[in-house]
């Protein structure tokens, strides 16, 4: 017997994270000794409070479906907080609560992607972009993200590559892998060459929004009005309130669009976890104070992680200004980067990710994630310097 799969199914890609952290599960399995700075996952609890809102929400028999949308309430508690954080206004009758970040992708993605258009993409990049790129028969167009310019995207570089086949424009800031952050006057210059090409839509994945360091504020694209009736905003909680297993996303939509993501959520999702959706309202709703101890022990091992990797021989890292990644530049180690995280992993017992798994400008770089302890950074880092001092580089 044979089953014919759709062709797009020959195009998918997929996460790499999620393969380092099954071989580094494998590995741990069979009793090696393995810290994991390969997942982008923060190491913390649920804070507690949160936790005891979906238990009361399951107790008071909130047990069914609930608008495909999201519940009001949840929507009303996003449009408050972006409010209050950015002030900027947004209805919440055009947020969307999603299952997790990725969705919202998925769903952008699809909307403008088919044969015979073009869709562009921060790269390095979190992987599933070009992904879901390749899948819907679109062609990708990568955006370089340079060192050079401190991770951030250049306004002028990606303006340039925009052409009558443009559907959609991707940008991330707080980025993955880079943990980049684009100024405001970069974004600026973005938005106002974006005037010339109102047939583009945007966009903006900000899960890292409340990830930035060094006195940085994070720019919202919803702060601009002359794009709002083309911009899709990516947010959630999953790495700001320590729930990536809960998969609770949101996006904020364009009038013009919401019914065609409400239709996408209703023939696939139906509807995100009803008591999950509970407590993501608490999350917004209640203290704080769990999030700024998580962010200010990420700044903390951010400096480890920085000074640790500048101090490895022939290696150098530029100093990451949001989220809880590092991208050092390993090139002068005379390592591939895939090849140099494999050996990592299994020589060492340290999981990282190598650059070509986030695009193609990502080969002489390794992605570490802080997203685990100081004594663990500090492991992790010893080991590094022992195997790179001692074992000769393998093209």
């Amino acid at each position: 017997m044979t089953l014919h799969l759709v062709q797009s199914f020959n195009r998918i890609g997929e996460e790499n994270a999620f393969a380092v952290l099954a071989r580094a599960t494998e590995l741990q399995r069979q009793g090696k000794d393995i810290i994991n700075l390969g997942i982008g996952q923060p190491d913390f609890r649920t804070p507690e409070h949160i936790v005891e809102a979906a238990i009361k929400a399951l107790r008071d028999g909130h047990h069914g479906y609930t608008p495909a949308t999201g519940i009001l309430p949840l929507r009303e508690a996003v449009a408050a907080d972006l409010h209050k954080r950015f002030n900027v206004t947004v209805d919440p009758d055009l947020v969307m609560i999603m299952p997790g970040g990725k969705v919202t992708m998925f769903m952008a993605i699809l909307m403008f992607g088919e044969p015979g258009v073009e869709i562009m993409y921060p790269d390095p990049g979190f992987p599933i972009y070009r992904s879901m790129i390749e899948f819907t028969g679109a062609t990708p167009v990568p955006v370089p993200i340079r060192e050079a310019n401190g991770f951030a995207f250049s306004a002028d570089e990606t303006l340039a590559l925009i052409t009558p086949k443009t559907r959609l424009l991707i940008v991330n800031s707080p980025a993955n892998p880079t943990g980049g952050v684009t100024p405001k006057a970069e974004i600026d210059k973005l938005i106002a060459g974006l005037a010339k090409f109102p047939d583009v839509a945007i966009m903006s994945d900000e899960i890292y929004a409340q990830m930035t360091y060094d006195g940085l504020a994070h720019q919202t694209l919803l702060a601009y009005p002359e794009i709002r009736d083309r911009l899709i905003l990516l947010d959630g909680w999953s790495k700001t309130y320590a729930m990536t297993g809960w998969r609770m996303g949101y996006s904020v939509w364009p009038k013009m669009l919401y019914d065609a993501a409400r239709k996408l959520a209703v023939n696939s999702f139906s509807c995100v976890n009803a008591s999950a959706q509970y407590a993501g309202l608490a999350a917004l709703t209640g203290p704080q104070d769990e999030v700024h101890k998580m962010v200010a022990e990420f700044d903390a091992r951010r400096k480890i992680v920085v000074e640790g990797l500048n101090a490895l021989p022939n290696v150098s890292c530029a100093v990451p200004k949001g989220a809880f990644y590092a991208f050092p530049n390993i090139s002068k180690t005379g390592w591939k980067a895939k090849k140099l995280a494999s050996a990592l992993l299994e020589e060492t017992g340290v999981a990282t990710i190598g650059g070509p798994d986030f695009g193609v400008y990502g080969e002489g770089y390794i992605r570490l994630s802080y997203a685990n302890s100081a004594e663990n950074i500090r492991h992790a880092l010893k080991r590094m310097e022992e195997f790179l001092t001692t074992v000769n580089p393998q093209q």
